[in-house]
């Protein structure tokens, strides 16, 4: 692990380590973590993910007699994300504009490891640390789901895996995944029109009755993929819709998840031509639990104390998504997600500024010296 801190996140980002393939990355950060003095080991949640690795769990031995404190963070990205080519660019680490950056979340990683090398190197007191990288995170916290928490000593973690250093999310949402199968009737669009049941007709006038985007300040529903179809003289007889809602309350979830379903069974029931009826087939999951954690809890004001400690300014939010603490809530492991510094994630455009790099190392590293004292 020579060079600098930025040398190391580069490291990282240049191995492709989209959802189901972080092997390589994996295998990458466990050598540099056992190189640290860590013990280091790996489950099997990839057998059931269909992916090539499992999730990540490391330890350090500290010299303090209390529990030791977890840090979180997961490996995969996601697509596109094979063949970055980050650059340097005045202030910040960007793409070529062909891919992600793939600071969600390598930002994270990076910052967590340089941080302990940084105490390692300095040979500070610390209590024992616990680390997490999971696997298949953005295809649905699946690697979260398949940890066994039996192996886990914290009484409480951080997860990084959001935006501004030193902001903390201490609440976020359920998910309802929606995958709906409208089944018309087949027929040729020029020759006999009137005897066909066009699947998208149905679809787009139930589309129409929907509310979506915003629904209020605590919940939220996107139809995000339509297919169907298969030539433009043929009336479609099937369209997939997949759709998600969101909210921090979960009667207003099964709500707004009911009134999507409703909507389209009354809107199927309207076409009906001779014996034959339109009709819709759904497969309604439930992704993840939403979660609040009080802003007096002590992980909390563990957070905000570093944060100060640092310089920074500290603020609590909740946020519009998920992430692997929303399963560890869920289960009882107290998380909290913390700011690593990443932006415009998701896109091309996403980078991440040098000077957060380093505050979010200095972060997690106050964070280390400041449970150690108490």
């Amino acid at each position: 692990m020579k060079g600098t801190l930025i040398d190391y996140f580069i490291s990282l980002i240049k191995i492709d380590s989209e959802s189901k393939n972080e092997k390589t990355v994996a295998m990458k950060i466990a050598e540099d973590l056992r190189e640290l003095g860590a013990e280091v080991t790996f489950d099997n949640a990839h057998e059931k993910t269909g992916g090539n690795i499992g999730n990540l769990y490391g330890y350090f031995n500290g010299n303090i007699d209390k529990k030791p404190i977890l840090f979180c963070a997961h490996m995969d990205t996601v697509v596109p994300g094979n063949g970055i080519k980050p650059q340097i660019k005045d202030d910040r680490i960007t793409t070529d504009g062909t891919t992600i950056l793939g600071a969600d979340d390598k930002s994270g990683i990076a910052e967590v490891i340089w941080a302990i090398k940084e105490i390692k190197e300095a040979e500070e007191d610390h209590a024992s640390i616990e680390i997490l990288f999971t696997i298949s995170e953005e295809i649905g916290l699946l690697g979260a789901k398949l940890v066994d928490l039996s192996n886990i000593k914290s009484e409480f973690g951080y997860a990084l895996d959001s935006h501004k250093i030193g902001h903390v999310v201490t609440g976020a949402p359920s998910q309802n995944s929606m995958k709906f199968t409208i089944h018309g009737k087949e027929s040729h669009a020029g020759a006999a029109p009137e005897f066909g049941v066009s699947a998208i007709q149905v679809a787009s006038e139930a589309i129409s009755k929907m509310k979506l985007g915003r629904i209020d300040e605590e919940t939220t529903c996107n139809i995000g993929i339509i297919e169907g179809g298969t030539a433009t003289n043929i009336i479609p007889k099937e369209i997939i819709i997949k759709a998600e809602a969101r909210s921090h309350n979960s009667d207003k979830l099964q709500k707004i998840t009911d009134n999507i379903k409703q909507i389209l069974i009354d809107t199927a029931a309207k076409y009906k031509l001779g014996d034959f009826q339109a009709s819709v087939e759904s497969i309604i999951q439930k992704e993840y639990p939403a979660f609040v954690l009080e802003n007096n809890d002590p992980c909390i004001l563990l957070a905000k104390k570093a944060t100060e400690n640092i310089g920074l300014p500290f603020k609590s939010e909740v946020s519009g998504g998920g992430s692997d603490a929303n399963i560890f809530n869920y289960r009882g492991m107290k998380m909290a997600v913390i700011g690593s510094g990443m932006e415009d994630v998701h896109t091309v455009n996403e980078y991440i500024k040098l000077v957060d790099l380093e505050n979010g190392t200095k972060w997690v590293k106050e964070v280390i010296r400041e449970y150690s004292k108490r």
